[in-house]
């Protein structure tokens, strides 16, 4: 039994296989400058570095591509399809498993992660479910926790926000975010009128 936040993604991979579209992302450049983002914010270089909801693996690719050599990658999904195709792709010192972290939040210790990123896959859930997948993360991460949203404190001329994704309630996260951690970065710059933010939490020393 899946959750109600993967059945959009069920339906793409239906209709569209395990290739990009399967993600819902907007597009690919909307992909790579969230992943730019995050290496911006986050030294990954050297750490084991778990992506939740990994999808076909475009983030280890991403940081293959761009020289950031991790020590090891754990990519998790819920869809075996996809962690199938990741699995096949070959990236270096990567390992994908099929898994849903709502389900079952033992998902987010494997490979002992440093670092948790979480990125597009909270756009289709639930305010609980959101609340629920960042607490889990947390308490698994090493070292640190990032994470993207799409950001309800828009310009005015931010593009409306079509189901099945939606806005999250930015202030309420950044005040989680800073009841656990005093080392909190924010950013909301890297698209037009604050359409996404990131947040990287650090545990504290």
């Amino acid at each position: 039994m899946h959750h109600p936040y993967l059945q959009p993604y069920r339906e793409s991979l239906d209709l569209h296989g395990v290739g990009f579209e399967a993600t819902l992302w907007a597009s690919r450049e909307s992909q790579r400058i969230r992943f730019k983002t995050m290496t911006e914010m986050c030294f990954l270089t050297g750490k084991r570095v778990m992506d939740v909801g990994c999808g076909s693996g475009d983030f280890a690719a991403y940081l293959i591509d761009h020289e950031v050599l991790y020590e090891r990658f754990i990519g998790i999904d819920a869809l075996g399809e996809v962690i199938a195709h990741a699995s096949e792709r070959g990236l270096p010192d990567s390992e994908f498993h099929a898994g849903d972290a709502l389900a079952d939040e033992r998902e987010l210790l494997k490979g002992e992660p440093e670092v948790i990123c979480i990125s597009g896959t909270l756009n289709t859930m639930s305010d609980h479910e959101v609340m629920q997948l960042l607490e889990a993360s947390w308490r698994a991460a090493g070292q640190a926790l990032i994470f993207n949203f799409l950001s309800n404190r828009t310009g005015p001329n931010a593009p409306p926000q079509l189901p099945p994704a939606r806005r999250m309630d930015t202030i309420k996260l950044l005040d989680w975010s800073m009841r656990r951690s005093t080392n909190v970065c924010f950013r909301q710059d890297y698209f037009e009128s604050g359409h996404d933010a990131t947040i990287l939490m650090r545990k504290e020393e």
